[in-house]
């Protein structure tokens, strides 16, 4: 599979297993999976994991990827959530038809931006991302993974690789 798929991470504080499984599944797979944050160079994890960020989130070109995807962490809250940048860029990923996916977290900046109005979704179960969905019109459900033909959302760590078999799926 030649496909090519966009992470978004935060700054500092990503969940390890909300990259990391799913960055996997998705490069056993034969995807290739790039990294992108607000920063580039290495970023460190919740639990001191490490990741490198290639690019600037900002930087990246939609015609180039599949699947951009936002992962959570507790630095997505503060550096991800209301960004109107990182909005613009899922509203745009989704107005040229590419999967758009977010994690724990990232399911509510994906939330943020309007798309999940009117629809299911999951996020990490706690009253703070709940209220997020919720006030975005989605419907929050309690399961590892919601799968829609164009935007999947997964809980957190226990769904990761869940999620990571959810987004090699919708790329076949």
């Amino acid at each position: 599979m030649s496909k090519k798929a966009l992470f978004i991470i935060p700054p500092e504080r990503f969940n390890e297993d909300e990259l990391f499984k799913p960055k996997e599944a998705l490069e056993q797979a034969g995807v290739t999976v790039t990294l992108a944050s607000t920063k580039t160079g290495e970023i460190t994890g919740d639990y001191n994991g490490k990741a490198t960020a290639d690019l600037v989130f900002t930087d990246a070109v939609l015609a180039d990827y599949d699947v951009v995807s936002v992962i959570g962490g507790s630095g997505t809250n503060d550096y991800l959530w209301n960004n109107a940048d990182l909005q613009a860029l899922l509203k745009q990923t989704h107005e040229q038809k590419k999967l758009l996916a977010g994690i724990c977290a990232g399911s509510v900046a994906v939330a943020q931006t309007g798309l999940l109005s009117g629809r299911t979704a999951t996020c990490y179960p706690v009253d703070v991302q709940k209220d997020q969905l919720q006030s975005h019109q989605a419907e929050y459900v309690a399961q590892h993974v919601v799968e829609h033909s164009d935007i999947i959302t997964a809980d957190g760590p226990d769904g990761a690789q869940d999620f990571g078999a959810a987004l090699v799926k919708a790329l076949q």
